[in-house]
């Protein structure tokens, strides 16, 4: 069995452990009313052969006077089965329906809360416009199997078995020609359908990496436009177009194929069927089968034809879900995929709580907001609890790191930041500056060494914790649908509307916010399309000062700003860092003058480190690039 079969089989198994898990009930109900619409059907077309055997047979001979009652129970007796298997399929595709939105409301649930638990590496190295397929293209797959082609592969199933039994019943010889067909219909499906479904796979992942790659070039349309690079991007997109449409084409070629073969074979059966029943009553020969031998009726020929034909639609049936089926498993695959990642890890035990002094000069937890904040740290051997004030005293001793581990990007990284200090990093692009700070907050944890957080190793700190006791600005904003008051308030969420304006102000963001159509309750969308790049970096600023964290990491985070906005916010800013641990990474070198130490970094080293004054006079790496004679990169 091959690794690709044996992942789809899991993919299908665990498919169906979820839908029993959430609907044990419904899917048996489901299953008990599947059962009796596909007997129903089956049962019915066996009263067949006794309508015209003991009824119209009979009739012609001495009368339908004769044989009206048996007729009449008859008819009935098909009626009251016809009209349970109608119920029957009634009540179990309206409870397919609760069972397959229930089921897509929990795949998504269960994928948003497996994507909130998924660290930065998974989201730098997977396509965003693949994700966003997976919650579209693929549930909308699953939506289609659960909802319409298991429980019609369930019924034909049943209704297979069930007309094969009843062919034995009436007719061994028959029954084998019907067998020859089936066997052949099979092998038609086989290549067919197998071909279709590999199509259908393949169209399912170019179908993702169309919309992955119109997500990007939506993100930078104004690149595209700017560079006027319209033509290569149509030319790029024809490709994957051209390539989901060949996939598409051949999937649908190859299922649009199968159903008229199918339906030829199933008439040709008729009809050969058809031949040798009139040979055998013409030629009165003995009929075997399960219940002994008999005179071949009409009755029995015209009930296994009418079986024959519904045996052959059957076969048709299952074959047109092929392809949607392997369509769901694929879907599937990727749903699971995402769900079955492994989450960010997080072995912290050390959690940050609000605190307050004693009488005896104590720190303590407290249930309410006092505004002093500290580490609770359990300690394992002895069962006590230590707390230690959140001041922002940061140091990192002898850290190396590599986003792979065959390739270091931050070599034996020594540095300390005291509560109030600011630490400048400098150096061209790809010097591991952000990569710093990025193991800072854990977004990636480093591969040796360590890293202190008042005292505290923070490997030993929950990453929620930790987190909440730092604030960030990055050079890429991302605001989000609402209104600008509830885009500061993102940076903590029970802040009152007046200390979010608080913080706008301290930013200096209030004055352009005032003027907005609705000032502070004015809608953004589009991660706030309708605002200028130095106001959505004002506002993510104002977030962050909202937070009000004893630490804050500034990523270029006056890049986007204008000089003569830089000046305001620069005052702003000097505001918000008062008293705070502050990294700051800055191309503009007058942005880092008034630091407590500036780290020149070269490839993943500090190569120069001091004040501005000091690093002037050293007339090194940072003297040139601040007098011009060296540009950053």
């Amino acid at each position: 069995m091959s690794k690709n079969t044996e992942k789809k089989q899991g993919s299908f198994l665990c498919l169906i452990k979820y839908l029993f898990r959430y609907y044990p009930v419904h899917l048996g109900i489901v299953m008990v009313c599947i059962v009796i619409s596909a007997c129903s059907s089956v049962v019915a077309t066996a009263f067949l052969q006794r309508m015209i055997d003991e009824c119209i047979t009979p009739g012609i001979t001495s009368g339908m006077a004769a044989v009206w009652n048996k007729l009449l129970s008859i008819l009935t007796a098909m009626g009251v089965i016809y009209v349970m298997g109608v119920v029957a399929s009634f009540i179990y595709t309206r409870i397919m329906a609760v069972v397959t939105q229930g089921m897509l409301k929990h795949f998504r649930i269960d994928m948003f809360d497996q994507m909130e638990s998924l660290p930065i590496k998974y989201f730098d190295t997977h396509a965003h416009g693949d994700i966003m397929s997976t919650y579209t293209n693929d549930t909308d797959a699953l939506r289609q199997m659960i909802g319409q082609s298991l429980p019609q592969l369930f019924q034909a199933g049943l209704t297979m078995l069930s007309i094969i039994f009843l062919m034995l019943y009436y007719s061994l010889w028959l029954s084998l020609v019907v067998f020859v067909f089936a066997a052949l219909m099979l092998l038609v499906t086989k290549k067919y359908g197998g071909a279709s479904s590999k199509y259908m796979v393949k169209q399912q992942k170019s179908l993702a990496d169309e919309e992955g790659f119109i997500e990007e070039i939506m993100d930078g349309q104004k690149v595209v436009k700017v560079f006027c690079h319209e033509e290569e991007s149509k030319a790029d997109f024809i490709k994957l177009n051209d390539q989901l449409f060949e996939d598409g084409t051949k999937a649908h070629t190859y299922g649009n194929i199968l159903g008229p073969i199918l339906n030829n074979l199933g008439n040709l059966l008729y009809v050969i069927l058809a031949v040798i029943g009139a040979l055998l009553i013409y030629f009165g020969m003995t009929n075997v089968s399960l219940i002994g031998s008999e005179t071949i009726s009409a009755g029995i020929i015209i009930s296994f034809l009418s079986m024959a034909r519904q045996f052959s639609q059957t076969i048709t049936q299952i074959s047109n879900q092929v392809g949607m089926i392997a369509m769901g498993i694929a879907g599937a695959g990727r749903v699971f995929a995402l769900i079955d990642e492994e989450p960010e890890k997080d072995d912290g035990y050390v959690t940050l709580v609000n605190a307050e002094w004693d009488a005896s000069g104590e720190l303590q937890e407290t249930d309410h907001v006092t505004g002093l904040w500290a580490w609770k740290h359990p300690h394992q051997a002895d069962g006590s609890v230590t707390y230690t004030e959140l001041k922002g005293d940061i140091q990192l001793e002898h850290v190396d790191f590599g986003y792979v581990p065959e390739k270091m990007v931050l070599h034996d990284i020594s540095l300390y930041a005291k509560p109030g200090q600011k630490i400048a990093f400098v150096g061209a692009t790809g010097a591991g500056k952000t990569t710093i700070t990025n193991l800072i907050n854990r977004f990636y944890d480093i591969e040796d060494g360590k890293v202190r957080y008042d005292g505290i190793n923070i490997n030993k700190i929950k990453k929620p914790d930790l987190r909440r006791s730092l604030g960030i600005v990055l050079q890429d904003v991302n605001l989000f649908t609402g209104t600008v008051m509830e885009n500061i308030r993102y940076g903590r969420l029970d802040a009152t509307d007046e200390e979010c304006i608080a913080a706008a102000k301290l930013t200096n963001a209030d004055s352009f916010i005032t003027r907005l159509p609705d000032g502070y309750h004015t809608m953004l969308a589009g991660n706030g399309a309708n605002l200028s790049q130095g106001q959505r970096q004002l506002l993510s600023i104002a977030r962050a000062a909202v937070a009000n964290p004893p630490c804050m990491i500034l990523d270029e985070a006056t890049s986007s700003i204008d000089t003569r906005t830089e000046a305001l916010v620069q005052d702003g800013m000097d505001h918000l860092m008062e008293g705070r641990t502050v990294f700051v990474i800055a191309h503009r070198l007058s942005t880092v003058r008034n630091s407590k130490a500036i780290m020149v970094l070269d490839h993943g080293r500090i190569i120069e480190r001091g004040d501005h004054d000091d690093l002037i006079a050293q007339k090194g790496t940072y003297y040139q690039l601040y007098t011009g004679a060296f540009e950053l990169e």
